[in-house]
């Protein structure tokens, strides 16, 4: 380990020089020849070209750009005969030669030789963003190069509301909030087959809401670097609308179904009467199968008693609605009253046929001979 106290005047002085040369972060220059000096900084590899001022020895790089979680190498150039070298970050010494003077164990000494002095930082973050400066003491007098990390940060949805349930006509504020560098820009879309686009804000407002609006809507927050999305669910509330019933005939000792359809959120109850007289499953034989959609008021073998008008009820907890249904009786033909052929006549009736027919063919000679006169 070098001597502190002489680390501790180069801090002093690699500020002093800063202070004295060209600003952090301001935009490189060429010398009197127009050409650009060799030092460099790297960034997976990337060499950024620095250039020299030609006014002192303090020397600024290009600002290097880097993604959150990426490496980021720092190269300074020494060329003359070196006595000190050591890299710093706002004042704090990283490396002072090959000795390490920083506790972060993501900063590391790549190369130290005559010619380069590179150090790397891995998984960068936020907090490494900022000025870094190379001070080398020569035989002759001391430098610096310094160059500016720029660090992009991809989004990340930070405050986000949660899902709601709500009953229909209420009044509804979405937030979605997110971080990142550059700033990210915000969006709202129900998920649905249009996926029609409903803000491009961070605060999405729904007046008056109908059941139509309820369902999935999507945060997306999208900077250069990548996308960060995620979900909120509205759940809109509404009393039953029951379906139109539908009337349905039955013949005596047959089976007959009564349905019942209803749209509710949340799913509605189901009740079923006979002239205001409430009916229960297994009631008289009936069997009642109620979903969440429907249910189903079943008859198995019909008697008498059974034929007249049902009403449906379906509850919940914001109101109710009913229809109505007719059971009726339907006869069902017998082998009497059915016709065989044009031929066919029925036992027992056939001599009381012949006899009319008989009459009727005497009327209509009569008649003829009435009329001739």
């Amino acid at each position: 380990m070098e001597n502190p106290v002489y680390w501790a005047m180069v801090v002093c002085m690699t500020v002093l020089l800063i202070e004295q040369g060209p600003s952090a972060g301001a935009i490189p220059h060429s010398d009197a020849a127009g050409e650009d000096t060799l030092n460099s900084a790297f960034i997976e590899g990337l060499q950024v070209r620095s250039q020299e001022d030609s006014q002192s020895d303090n020397k600024v790089m290009d600002n290097i750009t880097v993604r959150q979680g990426e490496t980021v190498f720092l190269r300074c150039a020494l060329g003359d005969v070196v006595t000190h070298t050591a890299w710093l970050n706002r004042s704090s010494i990283l490396y002072a030669g090959e000795d390490k003077w920083s506790i972060d164990p993501r900063v590391s000494l790549v190369t130290l030789n005559q010619e380069e002095f590179t150090i790397k930082i891995e998984n960068v973050d936020m907090t490494d963003e900022g000025q870094y400066v190379c001070a080398i003491q020569t035989s002759s007098r001391p430098r610096t190069t310094s160059v500016h990390i720029l660090v992009q940060v991809p989004p990340k949805i930070t405050n986000l509301s949660r899902d709601v349930v709500v009953n229909e006509g209420s009044n509804i504020t979405l937030m979605c909030q997110a971080s990142g560098k550059p700033e990210p820009s915000i969006s709202w879309k129900l998920i649905s087959s249009s996926g029609d686009l409903v803000s491009d804000d961070e605060y999405l407002e729904i007046p008056s809401i109908s059941r139509q609006r309820a369902g999935t809507y999507e945060c997306t927050a999208v900077n250069d670097i990548d996308t960060d999305v995620q979900t909120v669910d509205i759940t809109v509330n509404y009393a039953p609308a029951v379906s139109e019933g539908r009337d349905v005939g039955v013949t005596l000792g047959q089976r007959g179904v009564l349905e019942c359809e209803a749209d509710a959120v949340p799913e509605a109850d189901f009740e079923w009467y006979k002239d205001n007289r409430r009916i229960f499953n297994g009631f008289d034989g009936m069997e009642i199968v109620s979903t969440g959609l429907g249910s189903k008021l079943t008859f198995f073998n019909v008697s008498d008693g059974d034929y007249g008008n049902y009403t449906c009820v379906a509850i919940n907890t914001l109101g109710s609605s009913n229809t109505s249904f007719l059971l009726y009786v339907v006869v069902e033909p017998t082998s009497s009253t059915l016709l065989q052929g044009p031929r066919a006549v029925q036992d027992g009736s056939g001599g009381a046929m012949r006899v009319h027919s008989h009459n009727c063919l005497l009327f209509i000679m009569i008649l003829s001979f009435l009329l001739r006169f």
